[in-house]
């Protein structure tokens, strides 16, 4: 039971360490200190509904309708080119709010809905989450339960780390040149996770 939850931790903690829109995201707001819970909450919640979803066979319907993954990859275009310009844009123009510690400017709701559209909106994370770790917890028989759930204990433990462990550089960006270069990066990393789904037809 043991080394089937561990198997579970460790293929899901290989996928999530990439770098992505979400976990750029996360991390921005654990440096803000912004929100920084329900978005980590939201997080897990999502990767609860999709890992599981996976574990009890929903990759089945993925395959019945292929053009849902479609309209959902262009949308992911769509939405990380939108998001990746607007990051490049603070980077080269914005030195208002960059305080690490400061005032959270962003509502509760739009960081809330951020997040569900970074996570949502991104095909790749069916393909991991629903599909992959759903295959690898079939093999499992029973005790795919089990797998599934240390697949959720990594990603839930990733999260934590990176909303409330990016506290710890805190000194680093309390200077507005390193949130400048942050931005620039999330905005390059968001612009290339664009054009990598546009060309993955």
């Amino acid at each position: 039971m043991l080394s089937t939850f561990a198997a579970g931790f460790a293929l899901s903690i290989s996928l999530i360490l990439a770098i992505g829109a979400q976990n750029a995201f996360v991390l921005r707001q654990g440096l803000r200190r912004a929100h920084v819970g329900p978005v980590v909450a939201v997080c897990c919640a999502s990767e609860a509904a999709l890992i599981f979803s996976g574990v009890a066979g929903f990759g089945m319907i993925a395959e019945a309708a292929p053009w849902a993954l479609e309209v959902m990859r262009w949308g992911g275009v769509a939405f990380l080119a939108a998001y990746g310009l607007r990051a490049l844009h603070a980077a080269l123009t914005t030195d208002e709010a960059l305080e690490a510690g400061g005032q959270a400017q962003q509502s509760l709701r739009s960081a809330l809905v951020t997040t569900l559209v970074l996570t949502w909106a991104n095909p790749h994370v069916y393909l991991d989450t629903v599909g992959l770790i759903g295959a690898v917890s079939a093999t499992y028989g029973e005790a795919r339960w089990i797998f599934g759930s240390g697949a959720l204990a990594a990603s839930c433990v990733f999260f934590l780390i990176l909303g409330y462990g990016a506290r710890a550089l805190a000194p680093v960006f309390a200077r507005p040149k390193a949130w400048a270069w942050l931005d620039g990066i999330v905005g390059l990393t968001m612009l290339g996770l664009a054009l990598k789904l546009a060309l993955a037809g």
